[in-house]
This record gives C-alpha cells, sequence and structure tokens, in this order.
C-alpha cells in the first residue's frame, strides 16, 4: 500500500535556501498542506546547509497534528561542505557509521521516531551493497525507518543494489522539459520492478530558463490553458501526471495557490493528442 499523498510537498526553499520561513510560518505551511490532503513532506539533510530539517522539526512540533497523518521523506549519502561541515571537498558517503548518524540526526532534528522514507541521495561508485544492506536492514528492524528508495539512480545502479536490497521508490528529476527518463528505459524499468516514481523539479526549467524549448511550449499552452481552463503549472504538471506510472510529483513552492493549483491539476485528463503536441513542443520534433 502507497501511504503517501500524490502530491509531495518538497521543503528545500523553505528555510535558509530560500523562503527562509519563520517557525511559525512552516507550522501555518504545513498546516495549509495537510488541509489540502498533501500529507507527504520531502527532505535531505542537507538542505539549508543542514537546518532546515531541524527548522521543520520546530514547527512541526507546535502543530497537534498526529505523527501518523503525515509521512516524511528524507536523503543521506551526501557530505556537503558548509558552515556545519567545514569538510574539503563535497563527495558521497555510504559507509554504515554515516547512514547511521544521518539517520540519528534527521530523527532528532525532524523530533520524530521514525522516518517513513529513506532515500540515498545520489549514487555513488564507491557505495558497497553489502554494507548498505546490512545497515539499511537493521534501521527497518528498528523501526528507525519505513521504508527504503534511492535518488537519481538509473537502472543499472538499482538493479547492482537489488542483488541485496530493493528500493521502493526512485526519485528522479522528470518534467516537460526533462523528458529523458521517459524515454530512456528508466521509468519503464522502475514500472517494471514495481518501484514507486518521484519526480522532482516536476516543472522543469519552465518559470527559470527562456530557450527555444520553453518558447515552443508556452506557445502550445496558449490554446490548452483556455482549451482546460488551467494554469502554464498545471499544465506542466498533468502532463506528467498523466503517465501510467503514478508518477508522484514533488512540488517545492512555499505559494499556497501553486500548491492548490498542483492538487487540481492531478484532475486534468489531457486527450491523447494535446499530450503530444506538448510533447512536440518540447523536443521540437514530432514522434518517430
Amino acid at each position: 500500500m502507497n501511504p503517501f499523498s500524490r502530491i509531495i510537498s518538497g521543503t528545500m526553499t523553505w528555510g535558509a535556501w530560500g523562503a527562509k520561513m519563520s517557525t511559525a510560518q512552516m507550522q501555518l505551511q504545513i498546516e495549509k498542506n495537510l488541509s489540502m490532503g498533501i500529507t507527504t513532506f520531502d527532505h535531505a539533510n542537507i538542505y539549508g546547509g543542514y537546518t532546515t530539517e531541524a527548522e521543520f522539526g520546530a514547527a512541526y512540533s507546535k502543530t497537534k497534528i498526529p505523527r501518523e497523518q503525515l509521512q516524511f521523506i528524507t536523503k543521506c549519502g551526501i557530505q556537503m561542505p558548509c558552515e556545519a561541515r567545514p569538510l574539503s571537498v563535497k563527495h558521497y558517503d555510504y559507509s554504515s557509521n554515516h547512514i547511521q548518524k544521518s539517520v540519528d540526526n534527521s530523527l532528532k532534528a525532524l523530533r520524530t521516531d521514525y522516518i517513513d522514507l529513506l532515500l540515498f541521495h545520489r549514487p555513488s561508485p564507491l557505495l558497497n551493497v553489502e554494507t548498505a544492506t546490512q545497515i539499511i536492514q537493521k534501521l527497518l528492524k528498528e523501526g528507525k525507518i519505513k521504508s527504503f528508495g534511492v535518488s537519481n539512480f538509473i537502472p543499472a545502479q538499482i538493479a547492482l543494489l537489488q542483488k541485496e536490497l530493493r528500493p521502493s521508490w526512485n526519485q528522479i528529476e522528470c518534467s516537460l522539459t526533462h523528458e529523458k527518463p521517459l524515454f530512456d528505459g528508466t521509468v519503464d524499468y522502475l514500472s517494471t520492478h514495481k518501484i514507486g516514481v518521484m519526480a522532482w523539479s516536476p516543472l522543469g526549467s519552465f518559470f527559470k530558463e527562456e530557450n527555444s524549448r520553453v518558447i515552443r511550449i508556452k506557445q502550445c499552452m496558449e490554446s490548452l490553458s483556455k482549451k482546460y481552463d488551467c494554469s502554464e503549472d498545471q499544465l506542466l504538471l498533468a502532463w506528467l501526471a498523466q503517465h501510467p506510472s503514478q508518477i508522484h510529483p514533488v512540488v517545492g513552492t512555499t505559494s499556497t495557490q501553486r500548491m492548490k493549483n498542483a492538487i487540481s491539476a492531478l484532475e486534468i485528463k489531457l486527450e491523447l493528442t494535446d499530450w503530444f503536441l506538448l510533447l512536440k513542443a518540447s523536443q521540437g520534433v514530432e514522434v518517430a
């Protein structure tokens, strides 16, 4: 059974890396999201230079929301030089000691007894599958994590893990402007092996860049926005959500209206030809 809300609230920009919300503002954001049916919150230990999890935890502790009504996702594995960790170089660390410490630190920061889903943040060429399997199985047995997954892993890297350890989710970059995972076998592999798909940056580069791809998509959207009576961000999410793998978008906005738009986007059913019109606009050519 999938415990996660279809729209996942991404917290990367809630703190120092973006909105710099106060404890009261974060508390209100959590409560608003829950009132809209968004129960899942996506974290990583590095967000905000290792500060955002603790800020979120302080805010959550002030709500009266029972823990079982929410799901917390977090990630580990990246060692990032910053004020909190004066390291010589950014690197990946999937040693038993680091994974254990990362989980314990996240539990303390988030003020919770368990993490619903722990993700390995990025693949490392030095990842020892046997070592990783032992510590993940230990954390599962102890109840510190409820499930395990990966982020940004390609099929071959997951296949290596699956010799010993089966991830339940892979969080990947996927959107109308980054549609490669839908065609290179990544999402097909995940579906074949019953691994859930979460998409970070589900709006892609649409609101960040002004290149020929984005211009083509905007032109295509002019008529589609009127046809479906929706906004551009809703069309982007509707396009992604229509994929049969039931992709879960991780929406990293602090705007209440944007979150409402995201939920409403799930109700938009694009006609087949409109889905391919948007794909053509993105790729610049019709499918073969």
